[in-house]
């Protein structure tokens, strides 16, 4: 089974999963600009050097995960084999990551035909557009993990089976639950609006750090995550990395969320006409 290169994009955050504990959704672009959903993924629970970052290159043996009916889906054969590549920085105004990215991926501007693609089951993984992004929503949501899910995790942890390593049981925590939900809404190029809820693991981090500076004023630290998501990254060439899930893809009439955001700058377009020294 070949080994495969995949430039991670997506990481979710945390959520507790009745079958798999605490996992994590990531998801990245083969050098092809092809997709692979990488799931599921124990992630806090890896060894620290193989804690792989967002836009960093892995490389490992990957198998379809015929579980996920979605085409994407794939699980690392052996996670001891995994290995962290080059991080794609930012330098030259992202230079590097918008070629890896939008010159390889398709990009999608109109939310129609977005669904009928997962609808079609044609795709569940996919880079986004919005034309113009009209707000970004805070919503309180359940302030603890569901208790039943909770007692399986920690089922799972005294049972001492879930994986072979089994050195983190002694140190491991469950990762605070974020009593908000995010959403950007936005339209597409034909002017249809949609509400999607942003997942990505850099959000609940934000917040979380943000509430942690500001003293637990959930307000204040409410407030900078807007300021984040919506007064910084809407002056940039704003795209979404969107994913389904596989209870809704085939149900739901907009099965999307946002999984990740790509705020990158704006090109420099060439200057046509020069000012000339006198």
């Amino acid at each position: 089974m070949p080994r495969e290169r995949v430039l991670i994009t997506v990481k979710t955050y945390p959520t507790l999963s009745s079958k798999y504990g605490e996992t994590v959704c990531t998801a990245g672009l083969r050098e092809d600009g092809s997709w692979v959903r990488i799931y599921p993924v124990p992630f806090r629970r890896l060894e620290e050097i193989k804690r792989y970052r967002l836009f960093e290159w892995i490389e490992c043996t990957l198998e379809r995960n015929y579980k996920d009916f979605r085409p994407e889906t794939f699980r690392i054969v052996d996670p001891s084999g995994l290995r962290r590549g080059r991080r794609v920085d930012t330098s030259e105004d992202w230079r590097e990551r918008r070629e890896s990215v939008l010159g390889k991926a398709a990009v999608y501007r109109r939310i129609e035909t977005l669904v009928q693609a997962a609808k079609a089951n044609e795709a569940s993984l996919a880079v986004f557009k919005p034309t113009r992004v009209l707000d970004f929503v805070c919503r309180e949501t359940e302030r603890e993990w569901d208790p039943e899910r909770l007692a399986q995790m920690r089922a799972m942890i005294d049972q001492g089976d879930l994986f072979d390593d089994n050195a983190w049981r002694s140190t491991f925590r469950v990762v605070d639950k974020v009593p908000y939900t995010f959403h950007y809404r936005f339209e597409d190029v034909t002017g249809r609006s949609a509400t999607l809820q942003v997942l990505d693991w850099q959000i609940g981090a934000l917040y979380r750090n943000c509430l942690r500076v500001s003293g637990g004023d959930e307000s204040e630290a409410l407030a900078k995550v807007r300021e984040m998501y919506f007064d910084r990254f809407t002056q940039t060439d704003l795209h979404f990395f969107v994913g389904t899930t596989l209870r809704f893809q085939l149900v739901a009439p907009n099965p999307w969320m946002i999984v990740g955001v790509f705020p990158v700058p704006h090109e420099q377009q060439p200057d046509l006409f020069p000012l000339t020294s006198v």
